[in-house]
């Protein structure tokens, strides 16, 4: 068996810290532009109310007769609110916003060298960067910035950054935190090509529920924001004006949870084949089997319940954000909390 590179593996912290910190910077630069987004709307809002008031005035200074219509600094107006507000199909349309330009190249960079990192600890260790907890997670929280960096090339999801980077230096203070664990060899049990194949899979489908777990939580926000609006209360969270309506984010949330259940399937079905090639038997009722099993159950549910019964809106946002709680359940409290033959997290 190949010896432990311990120097790269500290090249791997460094990069990793490197990573974090640049993060950080990126999700300032998100929450900044969301705040000065949020600050120039208000502006654009209280400039309409003004002409709006004005308009009655000018109608009774209108000879009989002459056209009427949506004309002048109104229409000027409704021109700048589309530009600087997120439209439903998610599109790059407006003004450019120069923080979330820096935010999403921050969030670049912070990949690439988040990449490093994960690709130097496996180089050290002559193995897959995922055999245990500390592995898991940053190498999660790695996928969950790329999903979302891919995402961003056909859809305009900069006002998510907050969320999502916020998300991911969650995982990473936690990996680093809860669970930091040396490099070292796999145990016998994951010295197996299952443990690419499985735990990959894994990986990714955790990271679109991620997303789609942040989605659902905006979607809350913006359906509260939106009733409120025909109620005529006041609004207080600004920044949901240049995020799209609730509607959208659940469609979009929707089509990303599909895609995350079949990958979802498959981590079940291939951890039941290499179950029966270590252990000889395909189901056991293991701790860890149970809950992937549950997490399969409830986002099965949410599917079938918002496709045939109509969950729609906050109900539907809710089942995803329960899913979400439970792949969270599964990978801290039942790794470290419960014994089992998947107790090999390394902490």
């Amino acid at each position: 068996m190949p010896s432990i590179d311990y120097q790269l593996a500290e090249y791997s912290d460094l990069f990793m810290l490197l990573a974090a910190f640049t993060y950080t910077v990126a999700f300032l630069a998100f929450t900044w532009d969301l705040a000065k987004s949020s600050k120039t709307l208000r502006a654009i809002d209280q400039k309409a109310g003004t002409v709006q008031a004005a308009v009655p005035a000018q109608k009774a200074m209108v000879p009989a007769g002459a056209p009427t219509g949506p004309e002048g600094s109104n229409r000027q107006w409704d021109a700048s609110s589309a530009a600087l507000t997120a439209d439903d199909a998610m599109g790059y349309t407006g003004e450019r916003r120069n923080a979330a330009r820096v935010a999403v190249a921050l969030t670049v960079l912070g990949a690439l060298i988040h990449i490093a990192a994960v690709v130097s600890r496996g180089l050290a260790a002559h193995r897959v960067p995922w055999g245990n907890m500390y592995e898991f997670c940053t190498t999660g929280a790695m996928v969950v910035s790329i999903v979302f960096l891919l995402v961003l090339l056909r859809r305009d999801l900069r006002f998510l950054g907050t969320f999502v980077v916020g998300l991911v230096l969650i995982m990473m203070m936690a990996a680093t935190i809860g669970f930091p664990t040396p490099v070292g060899h796999l145990i016998p049990a994951l010295q197996s090509y299952w443990l690419i194949i499985h735990v990959s899979v894994a990986v990714i489908a955790s990271a679109l529920f991620t997303l789609t777990f942040a989605m659902s939580v905006l979607q809350l926000l913006q359906a509260d924001r939106e009733a409120k609006a025909r109620a005529g209360g006041r609004e207080r969270l600004g920044f949901l004006k240049i995020v799209p309506s609730a509607q959208s984010l659940e469609t979009f949330s929707y089509r990303i949870n599909a895609v995350a259940f079949v990958l979802w399937t498959f981590t079940l079905m291939a951890g039941s084949v290499w179950a029966e090639q270590a252990w000889g038997r395909y189901w056991g009722w293991d701790t860890k089997e149970v809950w992937t099993f549950v997490i399969w159950v409830v986002y099965a549910g949410y599917l079938h319940a918002r496709a045939t019964r109509g969950w729609t809106g906050t109900r539907a946002a809710w089942l995803s954000i329960v899913g979400y709680l439970c792949v969270v359940f599964n990978f801290t409290i039942v790794n470290v909390y419960f014994s089992g033959l998947h107790s090999y997290s390394g902490v």
